[in-house]
């Protein structure tokens, strides 16, 4: 192990004022290591939000029935609240590991060298989309679990989502322009699988606040509308997405195209069709909680999936791939 270095007051000094310029200077990550930290920041933001399903599913949204504390003495969970404060209070908790993981993408991507702002941009883009959930989190806390709340609180963790996957995705790739894989038809074809996926998301936070899991043992207000109807229209627009998935594996294979549109077409199709299966037995067998659970999992897989295929068109090579070589006159002037 080498000697750790001595801080002298002026080091204290710049790592107070800027503690994340103090650390690039002193730490170059690994390409990987800021991908693994990208990466991380991903899978927090889907089990934050499969675990904020399990507080809903046992019941335990009202747990820590105030917020930012538990109770109104106490900030943390008391014994007296039972299992469904300590399920709601770990949730709660959660929120600062995904705090730490996104923490350490910021961390990461501005230690990279060379420095690529656009990885920090993506890492602070999650930071205050965690802030906020957290906030709008307690908020449904507040207002006794309103289902549009709880709906706003689930969409906004899509959108963290959708953001951790782009970053993890730039840590694998260039900063040089985009250079389309397919033609725009197909581009086309894509940008209505995305926006169906996201028709689709948005309708399954109805059907969750119309539905029988209000989150709580005790009465909760939902959404006035007929769950079978805002399930049936939900089941149409999942098998839109299915078949816009299948035409767009057809069309790349008819134009030929590179093996990681049709790889990451392949994947999505198969997620979809794990998550009607369980979409469809959950339906059938009045809900119970382990397959909503599984469907919510599969639900964010399903996002992240549609993003990695429209991510999948385009590659970005290093900037330095398009700068150009030497010129004949300079090359016949250094041979001189």
């Amino acid at each position: 192990m080498g000697r750790v270095p001595n801080l002298s007051r002026a080091d204290a000094q710049a790592a107070a004022r800027n503690p994340l310029a103090f650390v690039a200077e002193r730490w170059t990550p690994a390409p990987r290591t800021v991908q693994r930290a990208a990466l991380s920041a991903l899978v927090m933001s889907v089990v934050i939000v499969v675990t904020g399903g399990a507080v809903r599913l046992t019941g335990s949204g009202l747990g820590c029935p105030t917020w930012p504390k538990c109770t109104a003495d106490s900030l943390t969970t008391t014994s007296a609240m039972g299992l469904h404060g300590a399920i709601e209070f770990g949730n709660r908790l959660l929120t600062y590991v995904l705090c730490a993981a996104v923490g350490w993408a910021i961390a990461a991507a501005r230690a990279a060298k060379p420095f690529r702002r656009s990885l920090t941009r993506l890492g602070w883009a999650q930071f205050w989309l965690v802030m906020g959930n957290a906030v709008l989190g307690g908020i449904v806390v507040l207002v006794g679990l309103n289902p549009y709340t709880v709906a706003a609180h689930f969409l906004l963790s899509t959108a963290l989502i959708a953001v951790a996957t782009v970053m993890w995705q730039r840590t694998r790739e260039g900063d040089g322009a985009p250079r389309p894989l397919v033609g725009p038809a197909v581009q086309q074809l894509v940008w209505f699988l995305v926006a169906a996926s996201v028709v689709l998301i948005a309708v399954g936070t109805v059907v969750t606040g119309s539905g029988p899991h209000a989150g709580d043992s005790s009465e909760v207000e939902r959404m006035p509308l007929d769950w079978e109807t805002v399930s049936k229209l939900h089941a149409v627009l999942a098998w839109i997405v299915v078949t816009l998935t299948f035409a767009l594996w057809f069309v790349l294979k008819a134009v030929d195209a590179p093996k990681g549109p049709l790889d990451r077409t392949r994947e999505l199709f198969v997620v979809l069709l794990l998550q009607g299966v369980i979409g469809y037995v959950q339906y059938f067998t009045k809900l119970p909680e382990v397959l909503v659970a599984l469907h919510m999992l599969g639900s964010c897989l399903m996002w992240i999936g549609v993003l990695r295929v429209l991510l999948a068109l385009r590659e970005r090579p290093d900037v330095t791939a398009d700068l150009p070589g030497p010129s004949a006159e300079l090359k016949a002037g250094t041979s001189a």
